[in-house]
């Protein structure tokens, strides 16, 4: 086409609509058509995850990260008017001191078990007779974290191990595989603390992962053309070189 219309650059002519429509009624394989079932182009998505692994430390640099949550910072804002308002932001911003200065005063000893700073991080709150919301608690351990894979895997209030969000991944299994033995067979070998997340069903049959469908028409109909042999290439190349050594004579003599 003259100019492409978004991913579409060749135009079907009436003649090409013909002999399309003439190879599709009559249902047969040949060099321009292949039969499958509707099966043979679906998959079932499945995801993939990973342990969050942190380790924790109560240091300068990640100090000034808390200051930076949103739950922290919400502490010194209201949504009151007036005086009380005002109120309740010198209130949250004298919240905000006692939090700082509670971690400033913490050793700067790293952690690799969630679990263990976390009782470090209450005893301290405790001691200076304040109390924080789960938000609050919640974006402090993250500002304070960082991912260590030689940290232990975080787990959360019923012993489950926590997915890590960033490290999560999709999986496109075919149809009429289990999607189990493909897991085994594609994934585990790779990375061996992965799982299958059972929880992302698909909406229709409710089973793990969600079905979709693809007709990647290089794959069923991709020809292989062979490279032109060296010989032919390197004689183009020559042919090129003398050429361009012409037009370059022909302008230093122009110049002159």
């Amino acid at each position: 086409m003259r100019k492409s219309l978004g991913d579409k650059r060749r135009e079907i002519s009436a003649d090409h609509i013909e002999q399309i429509t003439g190879i599709y009624e009559s249902f047969q394989e040949g060099e321009y058509s292949k039969i499958f079932a509707t099966t043979d182009f679906g998959y079932r998505k499945i995801t993939i995850d990973r342990p969050l692994k942190l380790n924790f430390q109560a240091g300068p640099e990640r100090i000034e990260r808390v200051k930076e949550e949103k739950a922290f910072q919400n502490l010194s804002t209201s949504k009151k008017k007036g005086d009380a308002g005002k109120q309740e932001e010198r209130e949250g911003q004298k919240l905000q001191e006692t939090i700082i200065k509670i971690l400033k005063a913490m050793p700067e000893t790293l952690y690799n078990q969630r679990s263990s700073f976390k009782r470090e991080l209450d005893r301290a709150i405790k001691n200076a007779g304040i109390k924080l919301t789960a938000a609050v608690e919640k974006a402090a351990l993250n500002a304070l974290s960082e991912r260590d894979e030689t940290a232990e895997i975080c787990r959360d209030g019923d012993g489950n191990v926590e997915a890590d969000t960033e490290l999560r991944d999709t999986e496109n299994v075919p149809l009429l595989e289990d999607i189990h033995e493909y897991f085994d067979r594609e994934v585990k070998p790779h990375v061996p603390d992965a799982w299958i997340n059972t929880y992302v069903t698909d909406l229709k049959d409710g089973k793990t992962g969600k079905v979709g469908y693809e007709i990647n028409f290089n794959r069923h109909f991709y020809r292989y053309v062979p490279p032109r042999p060296l010989e032919e290439i390197e004689t183009e190349i020559i042919a090129l070189e003398k050429e361009t050594e012409g037009l370059l004579q022909e302008i230093i003599r122009g110049r002159g």
